[in-house]
């Protein structure tokens, strides 16, 4: 069965009496390049174990499972089970588990799963779980890879760099646990239905050490979200209103100890920037 023909997707789809649900995000892919090209990026061999994130029907499920040991596909769709029952019928390498992404408990799934292979992330993510997902999955440190399709717009968030319009916090973080690649683009040509955005494959390799060093990492990045939920005001003003505990005086005086314009606003800092700004945050208010 070819997974990505329109026809063939149609009959399957309508023998099991399969419905799209808008609210779970799902679309899925009329182009049989696109999942041949994820898996390929996501440069799996017979050491890989793969977790994939929303299979849908399975395209990209299959070709995992042709290049990887081991494939995990969490689904949180239970009306897909007969579906995928039959189009991953031939993939033993494969598991299916019915679960939210959000709430399953990766170390332990990693653990008992995938050992002694090298775990990666393979996925076309539904967009509407884009953020939480990625951050769970970045920040758990058991990926070496996260290979991922998403909306083009959250892609160029993730690889923006200061003055640019997608730099912001959700980047930053993305930017301390991972080097983000952007490796091609998907139109929405490609799906069924068709989503109203381009997408992007993305390719997050997971960093050995952070890419600069700070005094206290949970306090820098309370910096970075107070700058950028505020981010047309002045940085001295974003810092004061967003953390309470830091008075309009004391941003003021860590600001100017940085070197920094007092009229300079967050999105124009560095991740080297804000580390610098939260250690001297530090020495003026240590508690």
């Amino acid at each position: 069965m070819n997974l990505t023909d329109y026809n063939q997707i149609k009959d399957l789809l309508t023998r099991h009496g399969f419905r799209f649900s808008k609210s779970m995000g799902q679309n899925f892919l009329t182009a049989s390049w696109v999942p041949e090209k994820i898996a390929e990026s996501a440069r799996l061999d017979a050491s890989t174990a793969v977790l994939e994130i929303g299979p849908g029907i399975g395209c990209l499920t299959v070709e995992l499972s042709r290049r990887a040991g081991k494939v995990l596909s969490v689904e949180l769709d239970r009306s897909l089970m007969p579906v995928l029952s039959e189009t991953l019928a031939g993939c033993d390498n494969t598991e299916i588990l019915f679960a939210d992404v959000l709430k399953i408990d990766l170390p332990a799934i990693v653990q008992q799963e995938f050992a002694p292979l090298r775990p990666v992330v393979c996925a076309n993510l539904p967009y509407n779980i884009t953020s939480p997902v990625l951050t769970k999955l970045v920040t758990s440190g058991l990926f070496d890879t996260i290979t991922v399709m998403i909306q083009r717009e959250v892609a160029r968030r993730i690889c923006a760099g200061p003055g640019e319009s997608d730099y912001s916090a959700f980047g930053i973080l993305m930017q301390w646990y991972t080097e983000p690649e952007i490796l091609f683009d998907v139109s929405p040509g490609c799906f069924i239905p068709q989503p109203k955005v381009t997408s992007s494959v993305i390719r997050l390799t997971r960093r050995a050490v952070p890419p600069v060093t700070v005094q206290d990492e949970e306090q820098m990045f309370s910096l970075v979200r107070a700058a950028f939920n505020q981010r047309r005001k002045t940085l001295v003003n974003a810092l004061a209103s967003g953390l309470p505990r830091l008075s309009k005086e004391e941003a003021g005086a860590a600001v100017l100890s940085c070197g920094f314009d007092p009229r300079i606003r967050g999105e124009a800092l560095s991740l080297a920037d804000f580390a610098r700004l939260s250690d001297n945050v530090k020495k003026i208010h240590p508690c």
